[in-house]
């Protein structure tokens, strides 16, 4: 069972650099769902995008697949195509045993997979949807165009790449806004001052965030014919690129 998040409801005496460790897997569900607007509008809507682009004889990856909520969201689009195959990939070895036990709970002809490993040492192949659900944040920047050539470099014609992370606005007094508005969301949610400041110290460290237009840009950069932003809810964006 889901527990409550309170991390960061006490004082710390000093506050590390967020991490996914076992603390954090057992209150993840309840942790994204209050902190991440439209997380899940987007779940929901996966199965629509992935049943649009996935081809029959090819791989589908989940990176940074956490507890496995896209993988499962994932596996609903692929139900009416034959003979492909779902990959998870985690670095968090609490994360993945978690998210074994969460597959395990439902049925499904689609196989799904998956490995404790960086999602930088993963090989894409044969790929027809390539997900990173909030991912791409916690990669350091100078590695991210990288990763996301190889994704293109690994894609099938026709493939896409579903992409969501927190943005950051290009006009300073614009994100701003979008930042006290998502502040609001939390404090709605439960938060309080404590947590979110707190929060904030733990992972300014490790989460660096891009605009949307250096994500379009790295898009085009790797070869993606087209691309756009198919949902927005303050500075929470999903992104869709097709190579």
């Amino acid at each position: 069972m889901t527990q409550h998040d309170t991390l960061f409801a006490k004082p710390l005496p000093s506050i590390s650099d967020f991490c996914f460790d076992q603390q954090v897997v057992e209150v993840f569900p309840d942790m994204i769902n209050r902190s991440v607007p439209g997380y899940s509008s987007i779940l929901q809507t996966l199965p629509q995008l992935v049943s649009r682009y996935v081809q029959p004889n090819s791989n589908l990856y989940d990176l940074g697949c956490s507890l496995g909520a896209a993988t499962l969201a994932m596996r609903k689009g692929c139900e009416q195509t034959s003979h492909c195959r779902i990959i998870g990939v985690d670095n968090s070895q609490p994360m993945i045993e978690r998210a074994r036990l969460h597959l395990e709970g439902f049925k499904s002809q689609i196989p799904a997979e998956l490995h404790c490993q960086d999602l930088a040492e993963t090989d894409i192949e044969n790929a027809s949807v390539v997900v990173l659900n909030f991912t791409l944040q916690f990669i350091p920047q100078e590695k991210r165009n990288d990763i996301i050539q190889r994704i293109f470099d690994g894609m099938n014609n026709g493939g896409a790449l579903l992409l969501a992370e927190k943005v950051r606005h290009s006009d300073a007094n614009m994100n701003d806004v979008l930042v006290d508005l998502h502040h609001n969301f939390k404090r709605a949610n439960g938060y309080s001052e404590l947590e979110i400041s707190q929060k904030r110290a733990a992972i300014e460290n490790v989460m660096k965030v891009d605009t949307l237009e250096d994500h379009m840009q790295r898009f085009q950069d790797a070869g993606f014919r087209h691309s756009t932003v198919w949902f927005q809810c303050f500075n929470f964006a999903a992104m869709l690129a097709v190579k």
